[in-house]
Order: C-alpha cells, then sequence, then structure tokens
C-alpha cells in the first residue's frame, strides 16, 4: 500500500548535547519530530510545504493525462521526478543531485534510492515535458479573491500581458530552435527564449503563458493567450500590442483591453466626452482615446511626457483621470519577471541542454513560481487590509526552501491551514506599503569597458519622494 504513495510517518532519532566529550553525560536534550510523507519510493516526492499546493493529487493527475505514469515503480518514480523538476526551480544554484539531497534531508531512518547523476537525467528525459506542461495548465490562473486588495478595479480583474527573454545554454540542439541574442556580445551570446505572460496584476500570479523562439514576435504568441482572458477582465499592454487584429481577438474574448499607442498614432475623434476623452475606432472594434500628459515632480525637479492610451471601456463614468492611473499597474508584470529571473534563476541561464528539456524546465520554473505566489495569497486571504505586493517573494522562497529540506508540512493535517509556515514568515516581515517614489535610470553594472566608459558619472543616488499629475489634453479638434 505504501508503494502506491499513502502517507508514511518519518521519525528523527534522539539527538544528545553533550559539553565534554570526556565528561559524564549530565544533559540531555531530545528533538524529536515527526515527518509524514508519502510510502516507499514516493517518499522522496514532495515539495515541502508547497506540496499542499501542488499536491499528488495534481501530479498524478497531469502524469495520468499525459500517459506518463511509470509502467512499474523503478527507484525513480514518475511522480518523484515532476516533483525533482520543481524542486530544482526552489534551488537553481545547484545541480540535480544536489536538489535530490535536499528533498531526501529530512527523511532520516527512511530507506531512499540514491540515484546516480545519469539515472536523474535518464528519468527526466523518460518524464518530458508533457506532464509538467499539463500540471501548469492546473495551477495557473489568478488565485485571489474578490476581498482580495488591490487585485480588481471597479470590479474587473487587472491583468498585464507582457513579454520576456530567457537564456539556455549554448549547444547545438538548442541552436537549432533558439537563436542568439544580438547587442556587444555579437555572436557569443546565449541562445535566447522569448517568454510571454498573462499575469494578474494583484498578486502577480500566472494566469497563462507561453515561449518559444524569439524570431517570432509578441503578437504572435499572444493569440496563445487568449484562451486565459476573459468577461470580467481587463487587459493592460504596451504599444507593442496596440494591433487592430489584436484588439479585436481580445475583445472577442469579453474581456477589455487598455494599451498604449504612439502619440503620432491618427485616430479620428468622434465625439468629446466631459472628461476630455473622446470615442474613436479602431478597425472594427469601437474605442475610447486618452490622450494626456503626465507630470512626475521631485525635489531635484519636474518632468512631463505625453502619452496617448486607447481602452475598449467606453462608460463615461469610468473617469479618464483613474483610467491613466489604472494603466500604471502594468509595471507589475515586469516585476513578475524580475522574480522568476532574479530571485528565482539569479540571472542564471536555464539548465537544460536540449530544446525539450528547455521546455520541461520552463514549464517548472512557471509551475513552482505559481506555486509560491498562490502561498503568499493564501497567506493575505485573511488579511483584507493587506495588499499582497507588501508580501516579500525572497521570504516565501527562502521559507519553501526551508520547509523542503526539513519535509515538513508535506501532508495536510485535519485541520486545514492555508497560512502554514511560508504565510506566517510572510506576514511577519511585511514590506511597508508603496510610497509614491522615483529614481533616475542609471547602468547598475557594466557589462564592457566600453558600457563603463559611456556611463561614467551617473552614479546610483537615492530615490525621490514623487507627485504625479495627470492633465487630459483636449487641444485636438474634433
Amino acid at each position: 500500500m505504501h508503494e502506491w504513495g499513502s502517507g508514511a510517518p518519518v521519525k528523527e532519532g534522539v539527538l544528545q548535547d553533550i559539553l565534554d566529550p570526556g565528561a559524564p553525560l549530565t544533559t540531555d536534550s531530545v528533538i524529536t519530530r515527526v515527518v509524514t510523507v508519502a510510502g516507499g519510493r514516493f517518499a522522496p516526492g514532495h515539495l515541502g510545504e508547497l506540496t499542499r499546493i501542488v499536491g499528488f493529487d495534481l501530479v498524478d493527475a497531469g502524469l495520468t493525462e499525459t500517459g506518463k505514469v511509470q509502467a512499474r515503480v523503478r527507484d525513480l518514480p514518475s511522480r518523484v521526478v515532476v516533483y525533482l523538476l520543481l524542486a530544482a526551480g526552489l534551488f537553481a544554484e545547484v545541480g540535480f543531485g544536489q536538489v535530490w539531497q535536499r528533498m531526501i534531508a529530512g527523511l532520516d531512518g527512511l530507506a531512499v534510492a540514491t540515484p546516480t547523476a545519469g539515472a536523474l537525467a535518464q528519468a527526466r528525459r523518460r518524464s518530458g515535458p508533457a506532464p509538467l506542461r499539463a500540471l501548469f495548465d492546473l495551477l495557473r490562473g489568478p488565485a485571489a479573491g474578490l476581498a482580495t486588495k488591490g487585485v480588481y478595479w471597479r470590479g474587473l480583474l487587472v491583468t498585464a500581458l507582457d513579454g520576456t527573454m530567457m537564456c539556455c545554454p549554448d549547444t547545438a540542439a538548442n541552436l537549432q530552435v533558439y537563436h542568439r541574442g544580438g547587442g556587444f556580445h555579437g555572436g557569443t551570446g546565449y541562445p535566447m527564449v522569448r517568454l510571454l505572460a498573462l499575469v494578474a496584476c494583484g498578486t502577480r500570479t500566472v494566469i497563462d503563458a507561453t515561449f518559444g523562439a524569439s524570431s517570432v514576435g509578441e503578437t504572435t504568441y499572444t493569440l496563445d493567450l487568449l484562451r486565459g482572458m476573459r468577461r470580467g477582465m481587463i487587459v493592460l499592454a504596451d504599444r507593442n500590442f496596440a494591433s487592430q487584429a489584436l484588439l479585436a481577438a481580445v475583445r472577442e474574448t469579453g474581456a477589455h483591453l487598455l494599451v498604449r499607442v504612439k502619440n503620432s498614432r491618427n485616430l479620428p475623434v468622434c465625439a468629446r466626452l466631459p472628461d476630455g476623452s473622446y470615442p474613436s475606432r479602431m478597425g472594427s472594434v469601437e474605442v475610447r482615446v486618452l490622450c494626456c500628459e503626465i507630470t512626475i515632480t521631485t525635489s531635484a525637479g519636474s518632468r512631463s511626457e505625453t502619452c496617448k492610451l486607447v481602452t475598449t471601456l467606453l462608460d463615461p463614468d469610468c473617469p479618464a483621470t483613474e483610467i491613466v492611473r489604472l494603466y500604471h499597474d502594468r509595471w507589475e508584470i515586469e516585476t513578475a519577471f524580475l522574480e522568476l529571473k532574479s530571485t528565482i534563476l539569479g540571472g542564471r541561464v536555464l539548465r537544460a541542454r536540449t530544446p525539450r528539456g528547455v521546455e520541461q524546465e520552463i514549464y517548472a520554473l512557471l509551475v513552482t513560481y505559481q506555486a509560491l505566489r498562490v502561498a503568499i495569497t493564501d497567506a493575505t486571504l485573511g488579511c483584507p487590509d493587506v495588499d499582497p505586493d507588501r508580501a516579500s517573494f525572497t521570504i516565501a522562497l527562502n521559507a519553501a526552501r526551508d520547509q523542503l529540506i526539513h519535509a515538513a508540512g508535506v501532508i495536510e493535517t485535519t485541520v486545514v491551514d492555508l497560512v502554514g509556515i511560508i504565510g506566517e514568515r510572510v506576514l511577519d516581515h511585511l514590506m511597508p506599503a508603496r510610497r509614491l517614489r522615483t529614481n533616475p535610470r542609471v547602468v547598475k553594472r557594466a557589462i564592457s569597458k566600453f558600457v563603463a566608459s559611456t556611463a561614467r558619472g551617473r552614479t546610483r543616488g537615492p530615490s525621490l519622494e514623487a507627485t504625479i499629475a495627470i492633465n487630459i489634453l483636449t487641444d485636438i479638434d474634433p
């Protein structure tokens, strides 16, 4: 019965505190902890406390759906391999062999396999990317309720659409699919993978994602994300996504769109609304255009910039200045990409040396990231006054690592606890409420002597408190 994954308790040994090895024992320090994990060869298959989010049932469902359940139970069952790939996202700085050691570190007293590096590689190839993609489909979503602060605006789920680039190893196999990046490095750059995501701005959870070769543009990949859009949602996007065809496709899903367009784009003025915005058309879609001047003022001076926004929100009861302020939430997706590429990966290149491996690794990273974000959101659900963006992703990541090493919280007790240890640490170290501050853009780390010479004299200074003034421009003749 334990062979197929039922719970099996593992009891840690008794530790004695001996101050002087030559002296008689005077003090006994007894530390006893019961760890409940899956039984038999399935025991190493866990993600610590995050297993409550990425449960055995979800992993098994993904394996069954893709036909990747093992024909016979080996030392590395399919479920264990999936958890190994997910755990690798928590420990991006070490190899798979050391990831395995962390997964079994809390299983003292239980006989577990000690696979070689070759066995781990063979097991990953045998699993392939399909189960990870199916698991991502099961977990993706906004992961928030209507009461969650900062997630909805006027009853609409606020989301953002954008893309980023990730580097993969410079191998002959990867170069057949992915191309090297340009820039100062020329042909010495790593092959690049274009990742496009639809993110809930309030929780930074991933609603959907797609990726592929950098030779394919972002607007083409966006068509794969239409399945994640629906009525009751507003999608924020930058100028790259302001095409008539894409606008129509998004509108067909029922979602609204708020996108920036070039100031030079000619959009006819059909009328003038009281707040200064005006209705117009982009192709077959009726839109509302907002031309505005944004002024940022600090103690060092002020700076103004003119921008033009287009939205499918035609309700005149939605003030233009409020819509302009909403557009600033688009930057939350940049923070999500930072957490994925910098906090989790630490700026490292992906591990996988084949295109199938790259696909497998990226889906595993997305699942691990989503699990951490769900844990953060669950922790803040009971605190309606706490905005999820005050939660530290770094603290959640380190708490999840600790729980995995100790194999703690793998199987939920009869009392459901949405917060858990990860949530407790997050809530104990909430970041201050956001203040409006700005900092001049500078080169923080030169990648070449040329860049260092051009950046001379531009040093990073303290951030400055700022105020923003929005002026809706009405000098366009209808």
